[in-house]
């Protein structure tokens, strides 16, 4: 069940990635390449995709995927314009540092979206993750080293989210 769900999504990238309806005209040579391919990675790579699948296949968890999106993409903007004035401030005002942060989600597809999310905004870097659901981050500007204050500071705009799509 798990390799048709990835041969599906895989298929479906594809496709997106390729369009071959454009000009009104069907390829059927990029639909074959597009079907192989997508055999081949749902075979080869299952093993290290997430074992959450059911996250794939769930209109619910899909829906809050499509909320996730446009936020995330908000605080991507939002950090980018921070980054940017502090990068042309004459005084250049950051405090470097590496802050610990803990995090409620249980799966290992929610603590990574949550690490990757992070690190994908600008001025924060995931640099490590133990065993015990703490995560160490690099931040441009640390506002605290408090756990719970970091915490709410970088990982709590996007754990709520991501509850609802991972677990």
């Amino acid at each position: 069940m798990r390799r048709l769900i990835y041969f599906v999504l895989a298929f479906i990238v594809w496709l997106a990635l390729t369009w071959p309806f454009a000009d009104g005209k069907f390829d059927f040579q990029v639909i074959i390449a597009g079907l192989i391919a997508s055999a081949v990675i749902a075979i080869l790579f299952h093993e290290i995709l997430p074992k959450e699948h059911h996250v794939f296949i769930s209109p619910v968890r899909v829906f809050w995927l499509l909320v996730y999106l446009p936020v995330f993409f908000y605080y991507v903007m939002k950090a980018n314009l921070d980054v940017v004035y502090r990068a042309l401030h004459p005084k250049m005002p950051i405090k470097p540092g590496i802050v610990k942060i803990k995090t409620n989600l249980k799966t290992d597809s929610g603590i990574t979206a949550l690490a990757n999310s992070i690190t994908l905004t600008p001025g924060t870097l995931t640099v490590d993750l133990t065993d015990d659901g703490f995560l160490y981050v690099h931040w441009i500007n640390v506002k605290s080293d408090d756990i719970e204050q970091a915490t709410e500071f970088i990982a709590r705009r996007f754990e709520w989210f991501l509850k609802k799509i991972f677990e």
